[in-house]
């Protein structure tokens, strides 16, 4: 038993060390931004969200009515979209469309004003991850249980708390290409979920809604491409390696997901089930698919109300 102890002990006193390390690794030009001095406010928040859309929210909605909350989303999902065209325009800014070479960029560790600026705009992205989260709690108040899968939640938690970590070392360079092409298709995304969220009469504006997948497709392969250059490089002096392959890796699965939702619904001709908004295949991450996740009353009333009429005529 107290061989026990002493192996916990010693295991505690290494995790601490390791702690310590990364904290003392943070780039001090992060230092003044909202929690980014430890990584405690920021997995708070994460472990707040979990226990909601876990347990609170599906436990106070279970007998209520879902909130219709059209207009909400319609201002949530274009306020996105103007944020995300916002931190385009500052990661261009920053490097990519002016100094970068799209190849082996190190992290610019200076406090010159451009260097600056993408250490602002790196933390901005990072601080949507968090506004995100209302994605999943809009899906618990209209009661959408379907589209709270585990891959969704694990996205909306697990980008955020990677991405802190991130930032928080490497504020720029190569690392940051995913970030900018994330943004980029949140553009069009949550462009189409207002659009959505409208109402049926936009109906007719969404056709482009199949090729959504597409562009999440090319989104993965673009950033594994960018990450896998590193592996063929004689040398590079990008400050941390492991986050490209974190990137990799990431952008790898989600290809492979999403070439699987794209095989099951457009070549082998599995549509999904309707319910309002489609639900999304194999668990696939709500606010990435490319699935609509913003089509709710309007839509759903005119769903509905299809329904009841076909009900009426077979009667």
């Amino acid at each position: 038993m107290a061989n026990m102890l002493q192996k916990v002990q010693e295991i505690g006193s290494h995790a601490m060390d390791i702690y310590n390390y990364l904290l003392a690794g943070i780039d001090p030009r992060l230092k003044e931004y909202p929690m980014m001095q430890t990584p405690i406010p920021m997995s708070a928040i994460l472990l707040c969200y979990l226990f909601f859309v876990l347990y609170l929210g599906p436990r106070t909605m279970a007998h209520r009515k879902p909130f219709q909350l059209k207009e909400a989303m319609i201002v949530y999902n274009f306020s996105l979209v103007a944020l995300s065209i916002i931190i385009v325009y500052e990661f261009l800014m920053s490097g990519w469309a002016t100094t970068y070479t799209w190849r082996c960029d190190p992290v610019d560790t200076s406090n010159s004003p451009q260097a600056l600026r993408m250490v602002r705009v790196a933390w901005l992205f990072w601080f949507s991850k968090i506004i995100e989260l209302i994605d999943t709690v809009f899906f618990v108040l209209r009661k959408r249980h379907g589209q709270v899968t585990f891959l969704h939640i694990f996205h909306h938690s697990f980008m955020p708390w990677t991405w802190w970590w991130g930032i928080v070392h490497a504020p720029g360079g190569m690392g940051s290409f995913h970030a900018m092409v994330n943004s980029t298709v949140h553009i069009i995304m949550y462009f189409y979920y207002g659009l959505s969220a409208a109402g049926p009469r936009f109906q007719k504006f969404l056709w482009w809604k199949k090729y959504m997948t597409a562009i999440q497709l090319i989104q993965f392969v673009l950033v594994s491409l960018h990450a896998t250059q590193y592996y063929f490089m004689e040398s590079c002096d990008y400050q941390f390696p492991i986050l490209i392959h974190l990137i990799w890796m990431y952008g790898t699965f989600f290809f492979v997901l999403f070439s699987n939702f794209w095989v099951q619904a457009y070549v082998k001709g599995k549509r999904l089930p309707k319910q309002g908004a489609e639900q999304r295949p194999n668990g696939a991450a709500a606010h990435a698919n490319g699935i609509d996740h913003g089509a709710s009353n309007g839509a759903a009333r005119h769903e509905n109300s299809g329904s009841h009429l076909s009900k009426m005529k077979k009667a």
